[in-house]
């Protein structure tokens, strides 16, 4: 299921992404601390703990980054733990993401645990808005509720 965006415009990004031969892979043995950026199409099976920079990311169902991601386009299987600035996001039923997820476009399919806050990225700026209006802390519920 498509949000933020036409289906159209989003069908054509997610095929724009989906070809071309991946530049760069991370093998599932392999395990990285620090920045990583790159230019092209990245493939992940292995761990990074560190920030991830680049154009386009895949993370397969063995990827795990502890670290926010920012990237053009982020095909995710596997996990994340930190938060994601992408303009193209898709989550497969095994992605497991904790964190603040920001998007102009997000495909979730069903299965995949999203944990945290979604924001949607408006096309002409790279303002963030959060989808609804976020609730009010439980701190600040149970100091109302003691006032007289």
């Amino acid at each position: 299921m498509a949000l933020f965006n036409k289906k159209n415009d989003l069908q054509q990004k997610t095929a724009r992404a989906s070809q071309g031969a991946i530049s760069s892979i991370l093998s599932k043995d392999m395990q990285i601390t620090g920045e990583i950026q790159f230019k092209g199409k990245t493939r992940i099976d292995g761990l990074i703990d560190g920030n991830v920079k680049g154009e386009y990311l895949v993370l397969s169902e063995t990827g795990k980054i502890i670290g926010d991601v920012e990237v053009e386009s982020l095909i995710c299987h596997g996990t994340i733990e930190g938060n994601i600035n992408c303009k193209l996001v898709t989550a497969h039923s095994t992605t497991a993401i904790h964190g603040i997820l920001s998007a102009a476009n997000l495909t979730v399919e069903s299965g995949a645990s999203l944990n945290g806050e979604i924001k949607a990225i408006q096309n002409q700026s790279n303002k963030t808005t959060p989808i609804s209006s976020p609730l009010p802390s439980a701190k600040k519920t149970k100091e109302a509720d003691k006032a007289p």
